[in-house]
């Protein structure tokens, strides 16, 4: 019998190491599995590589590993915001490596991990110091540079509702890098706030299959979280 239902989220990153790529989902704090996260805090793994659309708000999720010197490098495209205080201070300190990627280029190459791509060409960044040492080729009269893509160890994401096969149904905007991420990592880890029975799920709602979860964790939203999705 198939059932990828986990107890409890120190049991679903129990085995993210030292070293590790790590997608984490989430735009701001909408979608961000924080009780993974704070999970992942708990273990004292360190010199991860993060992947994740911004580098951390506050004192929750991505920003808490970083201020914790959990992070060796980050990979993200919006670095800096008015509470990005800890990647602000590790960045200047030396602390961290920041890969910086366009917001779609980022997407594109999660993407592309995940659909086996071995290369993608994007027109984002051309002529731009994010070009420099990139092949680069005229497509019909237009520029584009070669990115390649980013696949992950772990996939650490959030859901509305999840069943026991690790198919996958989410909330509004919450969704973001979420269903790509999953495509792209060795494992995916997916925070969801209700597991719910076999067949309660629609097939047509189903956006992320159980073919790319490998372990689902019921975590009930409080208010806060309920918010923030």
């Amino acid at each position: 019998m198939i059932d990828k239902a986990t107890p409890n989220a120190e049991a679903a990153v129990a085995d993210i190491f030292d070293g590790a790529s790590v997608m984490i989902g989430g735009f701001g704090t909408a979608g961000m599995p924080d009780e993974l996260i704070d999970a992942l805090i708990a273990r004292d793994v360190s010199d991860l590589t993060i992947i994740n659309n911004n580098a951390g708000n506050g004192e929750r999720g991505v920003a808490a590993l970083i201020r914790d010197g959990r992070v060796r490098k980050i990979i993200c495209s919006f670095p800096r915001q008015s509470d990005s205080h800890y990647f602000d201070a590790a960045y200047r300190a030396g602390k961290i490596e920041l890969e910086l990627v366009p917001q779609g280029n980022l997407a594109a190459r999660i993407h592309a991990a995940g659909s086996g791509l071995g290369a993608i060409f994007t027109p984002t960044g051309y002529g731009t110091l994010l070009a420099e040492g990139k092949q680069t080729q005229d497509i019909g009269g237009r520029n584009y540079v070669l990115e390649y893509p980013i696949h992950a160890d772990f996939a650490l994401i959030k859901a509305h509702q999840g069943d026991r096969w690790g198919n996958l149904v989410y909330r509004k905007t919450a969704r973001n890098f979420g269903p790509i991420m999953a495509m792209a990592a060795e494992v995916t880890v997916a925070q969801v706030n209700e597991i719910v029975p076999l067949g309660a799920l629609d097939p047509e709602a189903i956006v992320t299959p159980g073919i790319f979860v490998q372990r689902v964790v019921e975590v009930a939203p409080t208010a806060a979280t309920q918010a923030a999705a």
